[in-house]
């Protein structure tokens, strides 16, 4: 089953021969590897560009591992490249597999990475590089130090809704209510039942993300860390932050004295789990006062199926689900996600009067379009409609505004301008925001 990746498809075509090293990051398993090894070659080769023009390299494989040290790819590559006028393009694929070597001229000082290797190659006018890398050893950060500025990142995501409903049609419907269950890892589509679905979600976990990031960042507590992931799961959609998790951490395990968990601790693996593409943090925005607030923030999935996966396949609110897979698709769109709040004055219990802050589920920008967005399970009550409205009245301006339902099929303006769209429709419309 070939599976469209048209967005993605699309900018690493929009950067070739930029003179830059064109990199795709994501989390493991996303589908970075068939976007260049298959998409893109397939893309190149309908133009004309001949196979053996095509350099490409796969680390994590037999046959290429003398490549691992970055000294005989370069030496390789040049070897085809520089003397001929013709034009080439290389593919190193799963390049954290890279070794690190000891530099022939100095070996007592900084060692060769593949980031030499890369920045060298660079230099050579008839070639254009793209790389893929898992993100245990290839994180955007160490992209943005490590090249200087020399490189254009393609960050690729797990399925949209959208690209799955392409690959597996029928009912639209139907299809959500799988996605939400199992999400968008590419691989999902292949698995025959639904209790093979559920174990290769439950085993990326354990087998691939966990010790990625054990192996990486040298974790010594590695029931902390699983901890923290439960809790994320758990409370997706829900304000949190470090201190919180650990102190959730220490009351359910009961921990007390010398055994009590770090703060610090629980903030650098929080921090890892974000850096490795697992969890995105979404801070909360004030509209009127244009600041940011410190804490608490939201933390969503990546992927809804993984975080299903993880919880058991239980705890299925889809108030908190939906909004997740909103958040990703507007991270997918390249929207700048935050959460917004806005301060309204109202009447207490007592009748004085005082301002409280009611929220805008999610603030997406995109190429200076903004667009408040509310994501609402089902708006039953008159009462439970001018809750999601309020906040909107609140803001003083003019952007656009967005309730996006479950509980409708047909898209319609209420009074004041607000667009009320189901959450099917809106996943398949990305001329919205």
């Amino acid at each position: 089953m070939e599976i469209k990746r048209d967005r993605y498809l699309k900018k690493i075509i929009s950067f070739m021969w930029d003179g830059q090293v064109k990199v795709i990051t994501g989390i493991r398993r996303c589908g970075k590897s068939y976007l260049l090894r298959n998409l893109f070659k397939s893309y190149l080769l309908s133009e004309g560009v001949a196979e053996d023009h095509i350099l490409s390299f796969e680390l994590d494989l037999t046959r290429d591992i003398r490549y691992r040290n970055p000294l005989e790819l370069a030496a390789h590559v040049r070897e085809i490249v520089e003397h001929s006028t013709d034009q080439y393009y290389l593919f190193v694929d799963e390049i954290q597999m890279s070794d690190e070597v000891p530099n022939p001229y100095n070996p007592d000082g900084k060692k060769i990475t593949f980031y030499d290797a890369l920045n060298d190659l660079k230099s050579l006018p008839n070639l254009d590089i793209y790389v893929t890398g898992s993100n245990s050893k290839m994180l955007s950060s160490d992209i943005l130090t490590e090249f200087r500025g020399r490189s254009d990142e393609i960050r690729v995501h797990p399925l949209s809704f959208a690209e799955y409903y392409s690959a597996v049609g029928g009912d639209k419907q139907d299809a959500f209510d799988d996605f939400a269950f199992y999400g968008g890892m590419p691989l999902i589509l292949s698995r025959p039942t639904d209790a093979a679905k559920m174990a290769y979600l439950k085993s990326l976990f354990s087998e691939v993300y966990l010790k990625d990031i054990v192996e990486r960042k040298k974790i010594k507590r590695e029931d902390v860390l699983s901890a923290i992931l439960d809790l994320l799961c758990s409370s997706i959609g829900s304000l949190t932050n470090p201190t919180k998790v650990a102190a959730a951490i220490n009351t359910v395990q009961k921990r007390s004295g010398e055994n009590v968990v770090a703060l610090n601790t629980v903030k650098a693996y929080m921090d890892h789990l974000s850096d490795s593409f697992l969890f995105t943090e979404c801070k909360r925005w004030d509209v009127k006062g244009k600041s940011y607030f410190d804490y608490p923030n939201k933390y969503y999935c990546e992927d809804i199926g993984l975080r299903n996966a993880r919880i058991g396949f239980r705890q299925q609110e889809m108030t908190h689900i939906m909004e997740n897979i909103i958040f990703n698709e507007l991270m997918i769109r390249e929207c700048a996600v935050d959460i917004g709040i806005v301060y309204g004055n109202e009447k207490n219990t007592k009748g004085k009067v005082v301002p409280v802050a009611r929220e805008i589920d999610f603030i997406a920008t995109s190429g200076g379009k903004k667009t408040y967005i509310q994501s609402a399970y089902a708006l039953g009550t008159a009462e439970k409609a001018i809750t999601e409205n309020k906040p909107f009245a609140l803001t003083g301006d003019s952007f656009p505004k967005i309730i996006v339902r479950h509980d409708i099929r047909k898209r319609w303006y209420d009074e004041g301008g607000i667009l009320n769209i189901g959450v099917i429709d809106f996943l398949l419309d990305d001329t919205l925001v």
